[in-house]
């Protein structure tokens, strides 16, 4: 059997977060699971259209993705994507964001903006979240490729519009090929570019952030526990079935996977846990 992180220079991908804010994944997903992705979303896509110029009057998001079939499930714990996030992030790391995006043709360029700009603390500084743009389409240059300030997580502007009017560069289109994954710190100037192409085009995006931080999904509401019930330890953990040392997390002094059922514990979470004096 293949190793999952075979052939995988986690090392280099990880230098070019540190230097330029991002790095690219190509390759990340073969035709055949984009194919798989492309027919899951189409029951969800068609009806919607954003509601303020930053999720796109003509744009179309599907949020809680994670909780709309296996697949999405899967990607969330890829094991690639989560060597990078391991070395960037305090174990007990959460998802706090799972959605498709999918830009129409005549859409304006989003305004320029940070992924974790909403934890108000001071920049410079160590990204709270990181992202991840799967490129469902092509990205080109007309369609409404993600567009990125290389370095700008190092900057120490207050605002992503401040920092742009103090340095003067202009976003660059990140362009890649369907299957190809963007991975980017939450503190990276960026924004989704103008679709001037006649069709359009499909992204997925998660965001993962600080164990300690709140997550913009509230994956409790927005999950069944039924669903949940049936889903990995690792992904139970990133919705947040999990514990931020000593206690963050508990409900009533318990561990949040005993909510799930009475008699519901899993082998390696019991393991995990029970030598912390945290279950039962």
């Amino acid at each position: 059997m293949t190793h999952p992180l075979e052939g995988f220079d986690a090392e280099a991908h990880l230098a070019g977060l540190a230097s330029d804010g991002f790095t690219i994944l190509p390759d990340f997903l073969s035709a055949d699971q984009i194919g798989r992705i492309r027919e899951a979303l189409s029951a969800h896509l068609g009806g919607h259209s954003g509601r303020n110029d930053f999720e796109g009057f003509d744009t179309e998001r599907v949020y809680t993705l994670v909780a709309r079939g296996r697949l999405f499930e899967e990607l969330a714990e890829d094991a690639r994507l989560l060597a990078l996030l391991d070395a960037n992030l305090l174990p007990g790391y959460l998802l706090t964001a799972s959605q498709a995006i999918n830009i129409r043709p005549g859409e304006s360029a989003q305004p320029l903006h940070v992924d974790d700009g909403f934890y108000r603390l001071p920049r410079p500084r160590p990204a709270v979240s990181f992202s991840m743009i799967l490129a469902v389409d092509d990205f080109t240059a007309e369609n409404g490729a993600t567009e990125v300030l290389a370095g700008s997580h190092l900057w120490d502007a207050t605002t992503a519009s401040e920092a742009v009017d103090l340095r003067g560069p202009l976003p660059r289109p990140v362009l890649m090929r369907a299957g190809s994954c963007l991975v980017f710190s939450g503190t990276l100037i960026h924004r989704g570019g103008a679709n001037r192409s006649a069709a359009p085009r499909l992204a997925i995006t998660y965001q993962y952030c600080q164990p300690w931080a709140r997550t913009q999904e509230n994956y409790f509401l927005s999950v069944p526990p039924e669903r949940v019930r049936g889903m990995s330890p690792r992904v139970q953990q990133l919705l947040g079935y999990s514990f931020w040392p000593p206690f963050m997390g508990h409900v009533s002094a318990s561990h949040p996977l005993k909510t799930l059922a009475p008699d519901f514990t899993p082998p390696v979470m019991r393991e995990a846990w029970s030598g912390q004096g945290l279950w039962p």
